[in-house]
């Protein structure tokens, strides 16, 4: 028999679509910026000069600050299930078996979560003249290019996990613009007022 179509809540493709596009132009820019001030680790690269590309990277921060709560909160209730669980370091013994693909997946979910929130924290520590002046041995700057670093790292591993428990098919999901009558926005309002009435359910 054919595997079904997976099928992803219309709240969480928006607010997974959103976020994971701030991510992406905030390490570009993120990018951008390290290859005009830093360039320590691989040298410049030949790259043009964005200008104002500061102003640009602190745009997409600002943004990501508006809607992480949201993601989070989201992801820490109805999307709990493709968070860490309780027993994934259990599961973690069952190498090569479904589960243990699903169980790393859940733990890079997690780790790319905290890390884009450490990514924020930092950022918003860091002051851009310390880059203008060349002194590049803050603690908050080097904070923010680890956690920058680590996000890369869960965002590349993240897509590869996702293809690997679910194909193509789970991707298409995900930017799929397709929603069933009962997932409509309409009935949002009703929703987070019964969640409000009982977070726990």
């Amino acid at each position: 028999m054919p595997k079904s179509k997976p099928y992803q809540p219309l709240a969480f493709r928006i607010l997974h679509g959103s976020t994971a596009a701030l991510i992406v132009l905030a390490l570009i820019t993120g990018v951008l910026i390290y290859n005009v001030y830093d360039a320590r680790i691989i040298g410049k690269l030949p790259i043009p000069d964005v200008p104002r590309i500061m102003g640009i990277h602190k745009l997409f921060g600002r943004l990501f600050l508006l809607g992480i709560p949201f993601f989070a909160l989201y992801s820490f209730h109805a999307g709990q299930r493709r968070l860490i669980q309780p027993d994934s370091f259990e599961k973690l013994k069952e190498i090569g078996k479904p589960i243990w693909w699903y169980t790393l997946h859940r733990i890079v979910n997690t780790l790319l979560l905290v890390a884009a929130t450490l990514a924020l924290i930092t950022g918003r520590q860091v002051d851009e003249n310390w880059m203008r002046i060349g002194d590049l041995t803050q603690v908050w700057y080097t904070l923010h290019l680890a956690s920058w670093l680590v996000m890369f790292v869960c965002l590349a591993t993240h897509l590869l996990m996702s293809a690997k428990v679910g194909g193509i098919p789970l991707i298409v999901s995900i930017v799929d613009v397709k929603y069933r009558p009962s997932d409509s926005p309409a009935t949002w309002p009703h929703k987070i007022k019964s969640w409000v009435r009982n977070p726990h359910l």
